[in-house]
């Protein structure tokens, strides 16, 4: 009766450590929105402690993910490209024009390392630019082989962030 309550504690107490900091949220065709909300959303997620793969497209506010979580929870595997350009607003006529205000505060959001790659590259401007392959090695931790996939822990409320994470967004994608 003893060995069997301690194997029911151990049981119970490998449940409870497997928390949300333990699961993988995997970011994947996300073609960005409103700044606003991006902020929002990885400021929760940073919170919650959860560690980030990038395994694919992260465009426009996606790419905020870069400054508002912290680096060594952050790693993008070889699918990963980033694309940024310079902010904009639609005018009291419903056109899209450029904001130099909410490009300034993009900027600032992200680390200095992705600053200087976009200084190097001309700067953002309304057509996107891609940050991927060795270039986006040198700036963003490449993920090791256990971090490409989601934990097996899981909770639901991981699962319905990862849903938020990777529904497209209406964004501006200029080619």
């Amino acid at each position: 009766m003893r060995a069997h309550f301690i194997v029911v504690i151990a049981v119970l107490l490998g449940a409870w450590s497997v928390t949300p900091a333990s699961a993988t949220v995997v970011v994947k065709d996300d073609i960005g929105g409103k700044m606003e909300d991006y902020n929002s959303k990885f400021q929760r997620l940073r919170r919650s402690g959860e560690a980030v793969v990038i395994d694919g497209k992260c465009y426009s506010a996606c790419t905020m993910i870069l400054g508002l979580l912290p680096p060594n929870r952050v790693c993008a595997t070889q699918n990963a490209v980033f694309g940024f350009h310079a902010a904009w607003m639609f005018d009291t006529a419903g056109n899209r024009v450029s904001s130099p205000s909410g490009t300034r505060d993009l900027l600032k959001t992200y680390p200095a390392s992705v600053r200087a790659w976009i200084s190097r590259n001309g700067g953002l401007r309304p057509e996107m630019m891609y940050l991927q392959g060795r270039a986006l090695a040198a700036i963003v931790r490449p993920c090791a082989a256990g971090e490409r996939t989601a934990s097996s822990g899981q909770t639901a409320q991981v699962a319905r962030q990862r849903a938020a994470v990777n529904v497209p967004r209406a964004g501006f994608d200029a080619r």
